[in-house]
């Protein structure tokens, strides 16, 4: 069912698509999802991988955004915990609920912070993660114990939501082909097609891996690429101003023992205005994030020194446990598609984040802004947006409830293959059947070779990135131990895909380029 050579026949079979969608990151897997529940005959491309850009590079955080809430956004607010909420029921395996601990050092941030997030549990009603509460100094000090004591107050604990981005991204693409969507990664849109009144009817797009060119044709356009945004609106209007200006958010991720209990920290209020989390993730802690803005964009943004200074500086500020550059396991930036600002003087922090449908001249659909936690409701104006201009039928959204590929609600959370939700009794059958798969891929990994191999049979895993970048998380959580394993899942993949001795050598050397980004020098 997840076969490339399958998905390719329908390029083949179907010559009218009622949507095409560019993009596969949370955005466009939402749409494609949305679409293919509606109905409507349904075709995805992403250039490289699903989420290999900002989408596999978040704070791994589902929340309604505490700080937006200090902004007065509180529709924003208010729609993100709505969606929060469906993300737990919908994704039970990825999502989990995670406590936040905000550590106060004034007397007065303690009644302030419970107020704000009284109202915070308010908004979220039915759907509610649990009620925020104030905290004595002992509690703070027995639940965060790598926390500085000196002139603490007290805490106050709230709950958000925590997930493995890529993760999703993959059984989101996976759920649209179990939903009759046609969605391939390695598959680069390379122009768009109109028709002679000059309204987009399809694109011309090349697979990667083959460099066959298709043309493919579809009633409806949609343009769902993120920080790349500008480049297909360009496709479609050479004269295209840029709607787009990306700001950069890096990561730092360490070793559990610099948080170790459950709970998260939120630092409410850093030198430059933001928000710092410390997030228990994978077993891991991910800390973040910086907001700087760029001027130009790429696949693999690079961290400034800058940016690993400040996160680093604010995390001591708090932590008993130093952390230095040696302590950082992998870093990774992403970059956020934000609204261009309109003069130089504005903040990155005040550019709205709600999402944004823009309809061209040529009736090309783009959707740009907006944030993971909101991607199913972002889909679902999109595609009313086109029943709405006649692109398509009438047909009802039906992904309110839907479920993920995957959802388990009895997931062990202890064992690390809980990811996997349902899919999971799919992975012991491979050790059955075969015990050495059952061997951890390096031995400071949890991970194991049976991953690799499910990644590929049945995730749409096409190369050594595209599995532990995205499928086995392993470059996000120890970079290092990701370049040493690269050869063994070289070896692994050139098998599985019967590939060749030297496309397992440029798969090696291709990753490592990548994964040496990772690793702080």
């Amino acid at each position: 069912m997840f076969k490339r050579e399958t998905l390719l026949k329908q390029l083949e079979i179907t010559k009218d698509w009622d949507v095409i969608i560019i993009g596969g990151g949370a955005t466009g897997l939402g749409v494609a999802l949305d679409c293919a529940t509606r109905g409507f005959k349904t075709l995805l491309l992403e250039q490289v991988d699903f989420a290999k850009g900002t989408s596999s590079r978040s704070t791994k955080l589902v929340h309604g955004g505490v700080r937006y809430l200090a902004q007065g956004n509180i529709d924003l607010v208010r729609e993100a915990l709505y969606e929060r909420g469906l993300l737990l029921q919908n994704a039970s395996h990825l999502v989990s609920n995670q406590s936040f601990i905000i550590p106060n050092y004034r007397w007065w941030d303690n009644f302030f912070y419970t107020v704000g997030l009284k109202m915070y549990d308010f908004l979220a009603g039915k759907l509610s993660f649990g009620k925020s509460i104030r905290i004595k100094k002992n509690e703070t000090i027995s639940r965060l114990s790598t926390l500085k004591t000196d002139k603490l107050k007290g805490g106050v604990v709230y709950h958000d939501g925590q997930f493995d981005d890529s993760r999703l991204a993959v059984n989101i693409a996976q759920s649209c082909i179990e939903n009759g969507a046609t969605v391939l990664n390695h598959f680069k849109v390379k122009n768009l097609q109109k028709d002679d009144k000059g309204l987009v009817n399809g694109v011309i797009a090349i697979d990667t891996e083959t460099n066959t060119e298709y043309t493919l044709n579809a009633k409806a356009v949609v343009n769902a690429t993120g920080v790349f945004t500008d480049e297909v609106l360009q496709m479609d209007n050479a004269a295209a101003a840029d709607s787009i200006r990306p700001s950069q958010g890096i990561h730092l991720v360490f070793d559990k023992s610099f948080l170790p209990g459950n709970d998260a920290i939120m630092i409410p209020k850093t030198d430059d205005g933001r928000v710092l989390f410390l997030v228990p993730w994978h077993n891991r802690v991910v800390v973040g994030t910086t907001d700087t803005l760029l001027d130009s964009h790429s696949l693999e943004p690079k961290p400034l020194d800058k940016e690993i200074d400040f996160v680093l500086e604010t995390a001591n500020r708090y932590l008993n446990k130093k952390a230095s550059k040696d302590d950082v396991l992998s870093i990774f930036a992403g970059l956020r598609p934000l609204a261009a600002p309109k003069d130089k003087s504005e903040k990155t922090k005040e550019i709205s984040r709600s999402h944004k449908i823009i309809i061209s001249k040529s009736e090309l659909i783009t959707i740009t802004g907006g944030k993971w936690t909101t991607y199913r409701r972002m889909a679902q104006d999109t595609v009313n947006k086109m029943i709405e201009l006649n692109k398509l039928p009438d047909a009802q959204c039906k992904t309110q409830n839907l479920k993920i590929h995957g959802a388990d609600t009895g997931v062990d959370r202890n064992n690390h293959l809980y990811i996997y939700g349902t899919d999971q009794k799919g992975i012991t059958q491979l050790v059955n059947e075969n015990p050495s798969l059952g061997e951890n891929l390096h031995p400071r990994l949890e991970f194991t070779k049976a991953e690799v191999i499910w990644a590929v049979r049945h995730e749409m895993a096409r190369g050594i990135e595209d599995v532990l970048a995205r499928r086995v998380r392993v470059l996000f959580l120890d970079a290092k131990a990701a370049i040493e394993i690269a050869p063994l899942v070289g070896e692994m993949l050139r098998e599985e895909l019967n590939e060749t001795v030297d496309w397992r050598a440029n798969q090696i050397s291709e990753f490592i380029k990548v994964a040496d980004q990772y690793i702080l020098k």
